[in-house]
């Protein structure tokens, strides 16, 4: 048994450890930034909340230590059991929390709160790669792409029912895991094209669209017949009504559907309006905040935005506009490229897995992470809407450091284990 540790921590890929060690050390002393109070100077202050990160940085550390002297077929042996008690979570939240900030998303005991939702990322991942890894599975049959879409549409809902819209669209991160293990490219095709035409009904008046529409499809129908004379227009058709479909449903929904202030953020976000002190406020004094830092930043604790509160929920959502003011271009460049990196090792580290469900969990574990690098670090320089998700490892919060954490070592405990898989 001792000598089996020694070969885990041989294998280890300590780069991948010491990015993460280096981000959570990041988001720990830009929390002390965003929230410091003078008259609670000290950064070991545990009833401020950098002092609070701290401990749930430390148990972060003891659960990656934990997970590490663990068998590696414990996680893909019990992935379904996992899997069921998150959702067992989710259900839970539902039918006991109280509404945050609008959602219920949060189990309390006192003062200790629990974000379940941040843990059934990591679940759905195990369950999803414990699915694709089994014998003679193949993404072309039906029974297949239905079972791994339930796995990740079931959370999802019961997350968007808990009314966090931005956590539940992080699931969709699994279509490229369903990617890589055989979906056909024409869904990310038709789904980027979708999103393409989801935005022009909301800038273009419904009516002349679908007339531009119908142009196209009726010359791209005409250069097709007259290669291929047996072609039918049939399917050029069903294509226009189905675009139709799409444009007065998102117009309908626009309408009918959405709340007034979810109107003016997406108006707000595509340009149609400007409206700085409503709902635009947060998203405009992020971009003044990391725009002030400059090359070199203002320097540790000098920046006004910061340290007047002018970013709401800056040491959660919005952590990314203080290293951008105190650290400036050269300290926001290198927390980007440390993401962009680890999500890139990753990757390559699920490529040399000699285990299916490694490697499938791993492009689970790279996708999530890229997707809320993406989405939070795009709000809060105003490319992406406001969805409130957290910058992994950096933003406040017990729930998704831990979760984060957790999903991340159960990867590197499975790498470090290649060796002894066959």
């Amino acid at each position: 048994m001792e000598k089996r540790n020694k070969n885990i921590f041989d294998n280890i890929e300590w780069k991948v450890v010491i990015a993460w060690l280096f981000l959570i050390f990041v988001g720990w002393i830009n929390i002390y930034a965003a929230v410091y109070d003078g008259q609670h100077a000290n950064i070991l202050d545990f009833s401020c909340r950098y002092g609070k990160q701290l401990v749930w940085i430390v148990a972060a550390m003891t659960i990656a230590l934990f997970v590490m002297v663990m068998d590696p077929k414990f996680f893909s042996q019990t992935a379904y059991l996992i899997y069921i008690i998150c959702i067992a979570m989710l259900f839970v939240v539902l039918g006991v929390a109280t509404a945050t900030k609008g959602a219920k998303s949060w189990l309390g005991i006192g003062e200790f709160g629990i974000q379940p939702s941040e843990f059934a990322k990591m679940a759905t991942a195990l369950a999803l790669a414990k699915v694709l890894s089994a014998i003679n599975v193949d993404m072309k049959q039906w029974q297949t792409k239905l079972t791994a879409i339930g796995i990740v549409v079931l959370p999802m809902l019961l997350v968007l029912l808990q009314n966090d819209t931005g956590s539940a669209l992080v699931f969709f991160s699994f279509v490229f895991v369903l990617f890589r293990e055989g979906l056909s490219s024409f869904v990310l095709i038709f789904g980027a094209a979708a999103i393409v035409l989801f935005v022009l009904a909301l800038l273009i008046n419904p009516y002349i669209l679908v007339a531009v529409l119908a142009g196209g499809i009726l010359i791209a129908y005409l250069i097709v017949k007259k290669r291929n004379r047996h072609t039918k227009f049939v399917y050029f058709a069903g294509m226009l009504l189905f675009c139709a479909a799409v444009v007065f449903g998102v117009q309908f929904g626009y309408n009918e559907v959405l709340e007034s202030h979810q109107k003016d953020r997406i108006e707000v976000l595509l340009g149609k309006k400007q409206d700085f002190k409503g709902v635009g406020y947060n998203v405009n004094q992020s971009k003044i905040a990391i725009g002030s830092g400059g090359f070199a930043g203002k320097g540790f604790l000098q920046g006004t935005q910061t340290k007047f509160n002018f970013v709401p929920e800056q040491d959660t959502d919005f952590i990314f506009c203080t290293v951008g003011e105190e650290w400036g271009f050269v300290g926001s460049i290198i927390v980007v490229f440390v993401f962009v990196w680890l999500c890139v090792k990753i990757i390559k580290m699920a490529e040399r897995q000699r285990s299916n469900f490694a490697r499938i969990y791993g492009y689970g574990v790279a996708s999530v992470l890229f997707f809320h690098f993406m989405v939070n670090i795009g709000m809060t320089i105003g490319l992406l809407p406001v969805i409130g998700i957290p910058l992994p490892f950096i933003s406040y919060g017990g729930s998704s450091l831990w979760a984060f954490t957790l999903m991340l070592f159960i990867f590197i405990r499975e790498d470090a284990s290649r060796g002894d898989l066959v």
